[in-house]
């Protein structure tokens, strides 16, 4: 195969210092795309923005490339940068590598041969098959590095041509950069081998470089000593005026301390200027430059006009990807930006609400409750206010043409959703009193020993709702009620209706001080990237289209998700059901509010009412409310003509749509909402109790109706005062969550000097485990807040 491949490609010579060149013709293209960023001589001010990049330059630290015990190449981690980084060249982008490597393969290489050498030695000398121990001599890194070009970059051409990529080999010195002839051959070389969508592979040529000059450093944006494969990949970048450097090392990113500190925090943006803040640890344990070196390095590419992320490339569980994921823009490693946002990051953000939310937490319930009702009494007083800025996001969202009308009914207030929303708050502000430090369970475990078990807040919550501006005052109420700091993700569409409503909000938590316990997330961080802040975010709440909370749901890895990614109601009507009760219940589960995720999307007759006047009216009815009728396999094969057959028993359609479909009995029902349904709400309508009693039992979903519409699955309906989504998990909460769902409980031991030993065999006490009346604790005294 490869001696196929060779003859389908010719070598071509393109300066001294090029050891080796494959181009395929077929392959070749010219540049046909220049990012803005570089038109415009600047680097990328947001990580979104490295979408555009069109010229990459990806360097290979020695910890990534070379294996623990620094003799030989690290294969796997090595093919799957290949492979992202072909992936990338076939997208049309042009690709370079500075490759570590030589010297760790080298070494390998030279290892092999000297053992080699000495155990043929000792066997012609001893004439005996027993072997003395045999030690290998310090090995000199520039031998090293002539012994290992060869092979590095043989593997390279392999790896690479499995991906019908073609690659060239470049080494280089300091004074291929300072000689002005050398730099513009070198320079030339390079732009002829991207035009042919050639992959250039580069290194500094460790053969004959010199030591590296320690006062030498980078020294303004025209000048730069090249001492290691970091200032190379920095004035290699800025020669090329590549559009972004990738530096892959063995750690996460830039940290504000040593990574081993127990304080130490990845840091996401860096700045120019922001160098004092941190404090440098060792350097890797092979290669010559540590962080600090690769900080100057990026802040002179940058300098430069060259976007920068520093990231892991040795974490086996990103590497596979770490390269794709920061060219897509994901919040990966360290960005390095000259545009300093105006407000603190979502970090920062997500600091400052947890610590004020300790604060939330800490107050009397009546304080929490004051400020609920303040809330509320100025979503009425600011209606004005309020409206304006929605009237502008309507506008807006009408102009652009991209929202349809259930959306746009969705981003819609008008003074009678806030006085609605205003009544809400108001019977939060009521529940709330007895919600945070409840005890749920005492017992006496032993004499003067209780334990108590108590409600407490979960933490910081995260919701993310779309073009639904009236979710905000709802989650801010249930979030201080319930004591937890929240972070409010809102829609673009909604952004200055949010931003007023979010003011109201820090007003009214201002009362007690604690105004950071809300936060309005508005920076252009995606929701994929607020979803990897594990350490920083206890429960994530979706709020929107199915296809948003699947999406959460699936890059949520380490951060639990309240919701339901689909609302696939049922409503199964018996033999038995009456026909004024079947068509109001069907009617208003279908047509009240379709696009609602309680809305029912499939009806499931018993074969007995077919051709009965029941069913004629259940079809007249849907007519009349211009249902379109999908007919399910068992339901089509009783018609001549019949409506168009659904495609999927597993629709959610959000619109005057339903399925319909044909059932023998209610178990084969059950056994149908069990394969199809979604877990969130399913009804049977019938007169016979025995049968809806095994239905209401034996169907397991959040929520279970008999005789009911679907739509009072509703946190409202249901006495919560408000809900902060509807979850069909099978832990913690479920079905419509209101503020008992933001709650947990922690395990409270009272003692008297007791030990694990006072309960031993040789000990003196014994337990007890007495289940003791739960009574509730006065609410503390606190007069000094309390004066007002």
């Amino acid at each position: 195969m490869l001696l196929q491949r060779l003859s389908l490609c010719a070598g071509l010579p393109l300066g001294p210092r090029i050891k080796s060149t494959i181009i395929c013709p077929r392959l070749a293209k010219p540049l046909t795309q220049v990012s803005l960023a570089r038109a415009n001589g600047n680097s990328f001010a947001h990580r979104g923005e490295l979408r555009q990049a069109k010229r990459i330059v990806v360097k290979l630290g020695s910890a990534v490339v070379t294996r623990g015990d620094e003799c030989g190449l690290a294969l796997g981690r090595l093919a799957s940068v290949v492979e992202q980084v072909a992936m990338l060249q076939n997208q049309g982008r042009e690709m370079m590598i500075v490759t570590s490597g030589a010297v760790a393969f080298g070494k390998q290489r030279l290892r092999h041969e000297i053992l080699l050498s000495q155990s043929v030695r000792q066997a012609l000398h001893s004439g005996q098959n027993q072997l003395k121990d045999m030690s290998v001599p310090v090995l000199e890194a520039r031998a090293c590095a002539a012994a290992g070009q060869s092979g590095l970059m043989a593997l390279y051409e392999a790896m690479f041509t499995q991906y019908s990529t073609c690659t060239a080999q470049v080494l280089v010195t300091n004074l291929d950069f300072h000689d002005d002839q050398k730099r513009q051959n070198l320079n030339s070389t390079l732009q002829e081998l991207l035009r042919m969508n050639i992959v250039p592979i580069i290194n500094t040529n460790d053969a004959v470089v010199p030591p590296p000059e320690p006062n030498s450093d980078l020294q303004g944006v025209n000048v730069i000593s090249i001492k290691d494969n970091d200032s190379l990949a920095a004035r290699l970048a800025v020669e090329m005026k590549a559009d972004l450097l990738i530096a892959l090392s063995d750690v996460e990113g830039l940290y504000d301390s040593p990574p081993g500190s127990d304080d130490a925090k990845l840091i996401d943006i860096f700045y120019p200027g922001d160098q004092q803040s941190i404090t440098y640890g060792t350097k890797s344990r092979v290669g010559l430059g540590g962080m600090e070196a690769k900080v100057k390095a990026a802040l002179w590419a940058l300098q430069g006009g060259t976007s920068v992320v520093i990231a892991n490339g040795t974490h086996p569980k990103v590497t596979g990807h770490v390269i794709t994921d920061i060219v897509e823009g994901k919040k990966v490693g360290t960005f390095f930006s000259e545009v300093k946002p105006a407000g603190p990051t979502v970090e920062q953000q997500t600091e400052m609400a947890r610590n004020s939310g300790r604060t939330l937490a800490a107050l009397h319930p009546d304080q929490r409750g004051v400020i609920i009702c303040h809330l509320a009494d100025l979503l009425v007083e600011k209606k004005e206010e309020i409206l304006a800025a929605n009237k502008t996001d309507m506008d807006l969202a009408a102009n652009a043409g991209q929202l349809s009308s259930a959306l746009l009914n969705r981003l819609s207030l008008s003074p009678a959703k806030l006085n609605s929303l205003a009544i809400g708050l108001r019977q939060i502000a009521v529940a709330s009193q007895d919600s945070v430090g409840r005890v749920l369970r005492r017992t006496r475990v032993a004499h003067n020993l209780e334990l108590e078990q108590i409600t407490v807040p979960i933490g910081v919550l995260l919701v993310i709702f779309e073009a639904r501006p009236d979710c905000l005052p709802q989650v801010s109420a249930l979030a201080i009620a319930s004591g937890n700091a929240l972070l409010a993700k809102g829609g673009k569409e909604a952004a200055n209706t949010n931003r007023v409503l979010h003011e109201l909000t820090q007003e009214a938590l201002d009362i007690h001080g604690v105004k950071e316990a809300v936060q309005l997330v508005n920076t252009r961080e995606e929701v994929e990237d607020l979803c990897r802040l594990d350490k920083m975010i206890d429960l994530i709440i979706p709020r929107g289209s199915s296809q948003l909370v699947r999406n959460i749901q699936r890059a949520a890895k380490s951060i639990p998700v309240l919701g339901h990614s689909e609302g696939i109601c049922h409503v199964y009507v018996d033999s038995e059901a009456t026909i004024d009760k079947v068509i109001k219940i069907v009617r208003d589960s279908k047509c009240d509010y379709p696009a609602a995720c309680n809305a029912m999307e499939t009806l499931l007759v018993h074969r007995d009412i077919l051709r009965t006047t029941l069913f004629d009216q259940i079809i007249d009815m849907l007519r009349t409310e211009r249902v379109k009728i999908h007919a399910g396999p068992r339901f089509a094969s009783y018609l001549t003509f019949s409506p168009s057959e659904v495609k999927s028993l597993r629709t959610e359609y959000g619109d005057l749509e339903c399925c319909i479909e044909v059932v023998d009995s209610m178990q084969e029902a059950i056994d149908h909402i069990h394969r199809y349904g979604s877990s969130h709400t399913d009804v049977i309508v019938t007169e016979n109790e025995d049968t809806a009693e095994q239905f209401l039992q034996q169907l397991d979903s959040a929520c279970v109706f008999w005789n009911t519409s679907s739509r009072f699955a509703d946190g409202y309906r249901f006495g919560l005062g408000a809900e902060v989504g509807i979850s069909t998990a099978r832990i913690h909460a479920r079905g419509p969550v209101g503020l008992e769902g933001l709650l947990t409980t922690k395990w409270v031991l009272r003692g008297d000097g007791h030990t694990a030993a006072d309960f031993s065999e040789h000990g003196t006490l014994k337990y007890l485990h007495e289940n003791l009346p739960v009574t509730q604790p006065q609410p503390r005294q606190m007069a000094a807040q309390r004066e007002d």
